[in-house]
This record gives C-alpha cells, structure tokens and sequence, in this order.
C-alpha cells in the first residue's frame, strides 16, 4: 500500500478532493478492512477484551491493550469506557473512524469512512444505522462507474447522542451534542441541539 499513488490517491480521499477509489494501494486498504471485519463478524461470542481486539484491528487503533486483570468480570471492567460495537458491522477504511468512551453501537450498521467519520461519546445507536461520508459526481459521464472519481465530507457526531433505528446521516453532516434523530430519518444537513425527525 504504500506506493506514490497510494499517499497521493489517499490524501486526495482525506481532503474530500476528487480521488480515484479503484487504485491498488486503496484497493489493498479497503481489503484490509474487509478481512478485519469479516473477523469480528464471525468472532460468535467472545470475551469482551477480545471483541475490543477485533474492533480496533478495524479502525486501526495502535493502542496495546492493558494486562488481564486477576477476574473475568475485572477483565471486563478494563473494557467499560471502550465503544461497545455488535455486529456485524461495515466499514469501508477503519483508519477514518474515531468512536467515544462509552458508545454503543448496534448491530448491522454501515460507516463508509471515505472522509473522517467522528462519533462521539456516550451515544447510542440503534439498528441499521448508516453513516455515508462518500459522494459521487452527479454528472453520469464523470462518474464513469468503477473508472470514475469521488469523493467525500467528514461526519462528526456529537457527544450524548441517540440516533434511533435505520438512521442515515449524509457526507458533511454534523450532529449537535446531545441530539436526537427519529428512527427512519435521512440526515442530509447539518443539525444542531435537541429532536431531529
């Protein structure tokens, strides 16, 4: 992956610039993720320390975990302020997504992490949550399918949040702290404090 067209194609893809997705080097990062996921998915029932494990082999997070503690329900409370994430789960990069302290995040929820996709603490997620920070060219001609360029818009979700079941949040969306997003709503702008529907 880490080639001159990788940095270039990658930097492009941070910036929200228009990059190209199907080069080699994001090809190979976005399989990488793939397999990390498809880990944590089928992991069954595992101990909490090593669904932390498995989550942040995806988002790439370099932090060691701490020692076992000398109990499993220790063990376990090591874990407290980690995001509690069910699978399965998708996610396109990993390396784009920050997710707080305490956050949970329910099953079969989609983050496409083309720009940084920031969620933040103590919120909550229902099912069928999809965040969609990628975006494509409208003009057919220029999209030109898996030949074509996009690009993207940062995320960012505030502290104390509550998006309810099948929420879909839009690229360059941000959600205030301490928001509420009806369940079924298409989060197309930015939103501030209290209900969103």
């Amino acid at each position: 992956m880490d080639t001159p067209e990788y940095a270039t194609e990658k930097t492009k893809m941070l910036r929200g610039e228009m990059y190209r997705a199907f080069t080699p080097g994001l090809m190979a990062a976005r399989h990488r993720c793939k397999v990390a996921v498809h880990a944590f998915n089928n992991a069954g029932i595992v101990p909490r320390r090593r669904q932390v494990e498995l989550w942040r082999a995806i988002i790439q997070d370099p932090r060691p975990l701490p020692p076992p503690a000398s109990s499993p329900e220790g063990d376990e409370a090591l874990f407290e302020h980690d995001p509690w994430v069910e699978d399965p789960i998708r996610v396109d990069y990993g390396f784009n997504v920050q997710v707080g302290a305490g956050t949970f995040i329910n099953s079969n929820c989609t983050i496409i992490d083309t720009c940084r996709v920031v969620i933040g603490e103590r919120c909550l997620f229902g099912p069928n949550v999809s965040l969609y920070s990628g975006v494509h060219p409208l003009d057919a001609e220029v999209r030109n399918g898996t030949a074509g360029p996009e690009y993207g818009k940062e995320i960012h979700i505030g502290d104390d949040c509550w998006l309810a079941g099948d929420v879909k949040v839009l690229a360059g969306v941000t959600i205030g702290k301490g928001s509420t997003v009806g369940a079924g709503s298409v989060v197309t702008r930015k939103k501030g404090w209290g209900a969103v529907s």
